[in-house]
């Protein structure tokens, strides 16, 4: 996986007129789940695709945001895969090889682009979204790594290694952390099963998930506004744009770091850079902050 992500990296930086490329792209919340997917899908593309295809997993969001995100870094640290390989969304023109006829994409963990990508919709041939192909209910919901996983098991089994099964493993155990069920769906159990089968070697869960939540709510070098940026989101009903963040400490922490003098605002500036297209008036500040407790199934 590190040979290909850097091979592709290579590629993209040497080459001046690229031929055909096949983008694999996952949602601006750069969650781990999909950014695994990511990472994973485009190195099984690299594998099966016919000669002159370049298969670039792309993160999107761009590069300087990536600190934002400490539980992803964490795993791929672990992994010894260096950042200096990643591809941003800000350093390949999608829209350019898109006008050149070059542009193929799989969307992961989401069925819709970005809305400034809106434009690139016909180069859409493929989406992994485990909500359009699992069961209503949350409880039963698969994870796009295990979507993905199940591809592969399937079209090309031999390029599933241990290592990479840990990080798959990881990041399907990830996905059931931050969701509201006490057990792991039969789904997710079956398709772990597999890797633990093939791969005796691998750490127990429990150590896995341990490190996780350790890792999940570690915000170590990221300023308040930072950590709130992090996990912003927009909700909007066409005419007011509100920005939702989640902090997650406990209230004793809250009182004394994130609140000592009131409130934190993010600037509306900030908010927009962050949300293209977005408008706030003049001398509006946008913030909804949700307090989360540090031990999972407690509120």
């Amino acid at each position: 996986m590190e040979e290909f992500l850097q091979r592709a990296k290579s590629k993209l930086n040497r080459s001046k007129r690229l031929e055909k490329v096949h983008v694999v792209i996952g949602p601006k919340s750069c969650d781990l789940d999909s950014l695994i997917s990511t990472f994973t899908y485009a190195y099984f593309l690299d594998k099966v695709s016919p000669p002159g295809v370049l298969c670039l997993p792309v993160l999107n969001i761009p590069r300087t945001e990536f600190n934002y995100f400490t539980e992803t870094r964490f795993i791929l640290e672990e992994l010894n895969i260096s950042e200096s390989f990643h591809i941003f969304r800000d350093e390949i023109n999608l829209h350019q090889l898109n006008d050149e006829g070059k542009l193929s994409i799989t969307l992961v963990g989401s069925n819709v682009l970005a809305s400034e990508d809106k434009t690139l919709e016909s180069a859409v041939v493929k989406v992994i979204n485990p909500v359009e192909q699992s069961d209503a209910n949350v409880e039963f919901r698969e994870s796009s790594s295990s979507l993905v996983l199940k591809e592969i098991l399937q079209e090309a089994p031999e390029l599933i290694t241990e290592q990479l099964a840990h990080r798959l493993r990881g990041s399907i155990l990830f996905k059931w952390m931050t969701m509201e069920s006490e057990k792991i769906s039969e789904k997710q159990e079956e398709i772990l099963s597999v890797l633990e089968e093939k791969f005796p070697n691998l750490p127990p869960r429990e150590d896995i998930i341990n490190v996780l939540q350790e890792t999940q709510f570690s915000a170590q070098g990221l300023s308040i506004e930072q950590t709130m940026l992090k996990d912003l989101k927009e909700l909007s009903d066409g005419e007011i744009k509100v920005a939702i963040s989640t902090v997650s400490m406990n209230l004793e922490m809250s009182r004394i770091e994130l609140f000592p003098k009131g409130a934190w605002l993010v600037n509306r500036d900030t908010f927009q850079s962050r949300n293209s297209g977005s408008e706030c008036k003049p001398g509006t500040s946008v913030l909804h902050c949700t307090l989360r407790s540090l031990q999972r199934g407690k509120e």
